[in-house]
């Protein structure tokens, strides 16, 4: 379990940092061709959202890793699943029904939330 743990963990985490480092330091400009929703955010909760996912990939993987604080590896993949279901909410509430990579990352937070939790 511990490997099929690390495997989707790794890979929401990798995810994690390449998208929240994107958030945190490219232009609106920049970001609008992948991301049609980013005119309807302040700039502020932009680079806050990638910061955050920044820190929740580094919770996915370090405490695991470390055996420091294990109990937020579970806690970071739930709140993976919350920012995602709230991504699918913010694409779909602006007319943008593209969100099958959001339902894919909430299945995979979702797994490895389960395989955290011991599942």
């Amino acid at each position: 379990m511990n490997i099929a743990y690390g495997v989707v963990a790794g890979l929401l985490a990798a995810f994690y940092v390449c998208a929240g480092t994107l958030k945190a330091v490219r232009s609106r400009d920049r970001l609008r061709p992948m991301m049609a929703w980013v005119d309807r955010v302040p700039l502020p909760a932009l680079r806050t959202l990638g910061v955050v996912e920044v820190l929740g990939a580094a919770g996915l993987v370090l405490p695991p890793s470390t055996g420091i604080a294990p109990a937020l590896a579970p806690a970071a993949a739930v709140g993976f699943v919350l920012l995602q279901s709230g991504a699918i909410a913010v694409h779909l509430t602006g007319g943008d029904r593209r969100i099958a990579l959001n339902a894919v990352l909430v299945v995979a937070a979702g797994v490895t939330a389960g395989l955290a939790f011991g599942l």
